[in-house]
């Protein structure tokens, strides 16, 4: 979308993202996939006991890893960029997002199983925001997701968005789908938006208006 439309007049954040490759670096780098793999395997994720056991175990896992030095410098370097050509001189706070692989897919939607971090300001809250969206890959939600759905956990990554914050207050927000997400149509775009915070839309919070 920026890319395309901002040279229509449309007004789109700038922002860079953390890859997938990325994520899968951080596990590889701690020594995490065989931990991981080893604490979910069997687990009975109708066991609400077992299943808040292993997500918590899972998440202190990647919590308690080593951030690489860097991918550290690049995410930081990139974070001064955009505030930089953001041009405003104090208040510059970034909106820090996940999104996994397997999001949206004809069969199953991931969107909203992972944890969104809103108004980070600072380069040390930046770094945190990105590691807890790693670890909220594993969330107790996202794992009986993934199991209910027969996806294997190894083999899902996470990307993070990393966004300039807008005044939500001051106009809409929401989400967009660049098809009828009822019928599968392709040629039309969807729009789900509200006043306020676009985290109100994805959550079910409050009712959107609708625009095709």
């Amino acid at each position: 979308m920026y890319s395309e439309l901002t040279k229509e007049g449309v007004r789109v954040p700038n922002g860079f993202a953390v890859t997938a490759h990325a994520y899968q670096q951080f596990l590889t780098e701690n020594n995490l996939h065989a931990e991981i793999k080893k604490t979910l395997t069997n687990l009975d994720v109708k066991n609400v006991t077992k299943l808040k056991a292993a997500g918590k175990k899972v998440r202190t896992l990647i919590m308690n890893g080593s951030f690489p030095e860097d991918m550290k410098k690049k995410i930081i370097v990139d974070f001064d960029k955009l505030k930089k050509e953001s041009k405003k001189k104090s208040g510059f706070s970034v909106a820090v997002r996940s999104s996994a692989t397997a999001e949206d897919l004809p069969g199953a939607s991931f969107a909203g199983q992972q944890e969104t971090y809103l108004n980070v300001r600072t380069k040390t809250q930046l770094i945190k925001a990105v590691h807890e969206c790693f670890a909220s890959l594993f969330t107790d939600r996202a794992i009986s997701y993934r199991e209910a759905n027969g996806f294997d956990h190894m083999e899902v990554s996470l990307s993070v968005t990393v966004q300039t914050m807008v005044r939500s207050d001051k106009g809409a927000s929401g989400v967009m789908f660049t098809l009828d997400t009822e019928s599968g149509f392709e040629d039309v775009v969807l729009i789900n938006a509200a006043y306020g915070l676009g985290e109100y839309v994805v959550k079910g919070r409050v009712t959107p208006d609708q625009y095709y």
